[in-house]
């Protein structure tokens, strides 16, 4: 499947920012289950200044805000086609050890309430996928989808205790159970295609378990499904901050206004 994405990301600042980096994970790059057909990346009231490969092997370009101004506009844009491999990813690739993916972070970090929903749980290395499955949805139970209630910094024992929350914290708290188990787990942001609209507020989140014999393999509680080719991949990390689409420091600028304004397509519905 051929989907067309345009992301744009629009800052206006109280005050003039006098000086600021911005990190962004808005460029996909080619994988068993997608490749880039086009892509650009484009920013307004900032300056390029370099692209990398990070420690995940996601492409990531950084900008500066120095001049002064108080609007920074980021657009990308492109078509990606994708393929349905049934959430499988396959081997693992970057210089992340897959240990270091089965340590908690502070998002994940878990508390008793995390504890007592993995300890319903165990792998016993013959049943590991449909365990998988059953925590998907008993995460989906314990959490339902309503937004307002989390932010970015919301740990997933937090998510828990307010029982609410969005596919950031619904990964959250997915990937600290996995991790409880014993299993490498890492967080996917990316873009879902949706039956019902094109126009959306905001990227899409899930999780991934690196499963002996498969290698990772993806999972949506928001969706109680594993990924398939209506999912863009975007980024991957331990957590939500290892795979923001924007990170940013800056000095100035006072309270800032942030607007979001994305479509996805499929590439017919889109001409």
């Amino acid at each position: 499947m051929r989907i067309t994405i345009e992301h744009q990301t629009h800052y206006r600042f109280a005050q003039p920012v006098w000086h600021g980096v911005q990190r962004l994970r808005l460029t996909p790059r080619d994988c068993p289950v997608q490749s880039v057909l086009s892509w650009d990346l484009s920013v307004e009231g900032a300056q390029v200044e370099t692209v990398y490969e990070d420690h995940n092997l996601n492409p990531v370009t950084v900008i500066s805000l120095g001049s002064g101004n108080g609007e920074v506009t980021i657009t990308a844009r492109g078509v990606v086609e994708t393929r349905d491999a049934a959430g499988v990813m396959g081997p693992h690739t970057g210089f992340m050890p897959l240990w270091l993916l089965t340590n908690q972070t502070a998002l994940t970090k878990p508390g008793p309430k995390l504890r007592a929903l993995a300890g319903k749980f165990r792998d016993d290395g013959a049943n590991t996928i449909p365990m998988l499955h059953d925590l998907m949805t008993a995460v989906g139970e314990a959490v339902a989808y309503e937004a307002g209630h989390t932010g970015a910094d919301t740990t997933a024992e937090a998510v828990l205790a307010t029982g609410k929350g969005v596919c950031q914290d619904h990964a959250h708290v997915f990937i600290g159970a996995v991790r409880l188990l014993g299993l490498p787990a890492r967080y996917v942001s990316g873009y879902l295609l949706m039956e019902d609209r094109v126009e959306q507020q905001a990227g899409h989140a899930w999780a991934e378990v690196h499963v002996p014999g498969l290698g990772w393999v993806g999972f949506d509680v928001s969706n109680d499904k594993c990924p398939d080719d209506s999912y863009v991949r975007l980024a991957v990390g331990v957590d939500y901050r290892d795979a923001a689409p924007v990170t940013s420091m800056a000095q100035g600028g006072g309270v800032g206004e942030l607007s979001v304004a994305l479509a996805v397509a499929q590439q017919s519905q889109a001409q």
